[in-house]
C-alpha cells in the first residue's frame, strides 16, 4: 500500500500561534513518514507537555500524551513491549531538558530503538514566556526582568558526551532537510535524538526565524566534515556555539538495547501468550508459604 501524506491528516485544529515553528516540526514528521512509505498503524508517537506536546493530536497514528518530562521513559517502555513499531517521542526543550533531563540521558545511554524530537524553542510557551533550560544567559522576559542569571544547556554536546550514537539538529523553516534528517533518524538502529530550532513567534524575540537564517552553519554543505567522528562532532558544535543544522553525529557500529539484550526475542511481547500456568503459578508461591 503506497502510503499519502492524507493518510497522516487528522481533522484535529491546532491551536498553535500562526507561525509557530512546531507547524514546520509536524508538516517535516509527515513527510518522513511518507517518503519511507510507513503506514500509520505501525507508528506510535509518545508526546510531552507544552505546545509541542499537542503535535500527537495532529498526526494519525497512535498517540499517548503524558505526564511532564516522562515522554521518554512512556516511549521506551512502549518500544520494548512492541519493537515492531516505530516509536517517535516529541517534545519541547522545557519538557526534555527540565525535568525531563535524566530520563534523557539514560536513554541516550541505553541506545534504545526510539526517535526523539525535540522542538527547542528556547522559552516556556504554553505558560506564557518564562526561561527554559536552554535559554540564553541574559535573556530578559516576565519572570527574569533583569535578565536570565543560569546557563543554558546544550542538548547536542550533551548527547554526544553522554554517547548518543545518532544526533542532528534541523530547523523548522528548512522543511528539506528536516525532513530527511527525520528519515535518516528513522533508519538508525538505535536512538536518534533530533534537537529541531523551532522558534516560538510569540514570546522569544531574540531567537527568531531572521536570527537563525543568519547565524546557522549548514553541515551539509561541508565537504570535509564527517559525521562518523564523535571527537569531531563535538568540537565542532562547541566551535559554532551549537549554531548548525545537519547530521552530527552517526555511529555506524550502534547496536540497539533490545537487540543486544540477552533473551529478548524478536517478537513482540505485545504480541506473545505471557499468561502464566496454574501449575507454575502454583509452585512458585511455594516459595513464599
Amino acid at each position: 500500500m503506497e502510503v499519502t501524506l492524507k493518510d497522516y491528516k487528522t481533522s484535529e485544529k491546532s491551536w498553535w500561534c500562526p507561525g509557530c515553528g512546531d507547524f514546520g516540526v509536524l508538516a517535516a514528521m509527515q513527510k518522513a513518514l511518507v517518503n519511507l512509505n510507513i503506514a500509520p498503524h505501525e507508528v506510535a508517537i509518545v508526546a510531552g507537555i507544552g505546545c509541542s506536546g499537542k503535535i500527537g493530536n495532529y498526526i494519525n497514528s497512535y498517540n499517548i500524551h503524558v505526564v511532564h518530562g516522562r515522554t521518554l521513559p512512556s516511549a521506551l517502555g512502549v518500544k520494548m513491549a512492541n519493537r515492531d513499531l516505530l516509536v517517535i517521542a516529541a517534545g519541547g526543550d522545557g519538557d526534555g531538558f527540565a525535568i525531563g533531563m535524566n530520563h534523557f540521558i539514560h536513554a541516550v545511554r541505553r541506545n534504545i530503538n526510539v526517535k526523539y524530537i525535540v522542538m527547542d524553542n528556547h522559552i516556556y510557551g504554553l505558560t506564557k514566556g518564562q526561561n527554559s533550560p536552554t535559554s540564553d544567559a541574559g535573556q530578559r522576559v516576565k519572570a527574569t526582568p533583569h535578565g536570565n542569571v543560569e546557563s543554558p544547556v546544550r542538548p547536542l554536546s550533551l548527547a554526544l558526551s553522554a554517547g548518543a550514537t545518532f544526533v542532528a539538529q534541523g530547523f523548522s523553516s528548512n522543511q528539506a532537510q528536516l525532513a530527511r534528517l527525520i528519515e535518516d533518524a528513522i533508519r538508525h538502529p538505535g536512538f536518534a535524538f533530533v534537537n529541531t530550532l523551532s522558534p516560538c513567534v510569540t514570546y522569544n524575540k531574540i531567537n527568531t526565524y531572521d536570527f537563525y537564517k543568519q547565524t546557522l552553519t549548514n553541515l551539509d554543505e561541508d565537504p570535509d566534515y564527517r559525521p562518523d567522528n564523535r571527537g569531531a562532532a563535538i568540537a565542532k558544535v562547541l566551535e559554532k556555539e551549537e549554531l548548525v543544522t545537519g547530521l552530527i553525529y552517526r555511529d555506524p557500529s550502534s547496536v540497539p538495547y533490545e537487540s543486544a539484550m540477552p533473551g529478548f526475542g524478536k517478537a513482540p511481547l505485545a504480541g506473545r501468550d505471557i499468561a502464566l500456568a496454574a501449575s507454575d503459578f502454583e509452585e512458585l508461591l511455594e516459595h513464599y508459604r
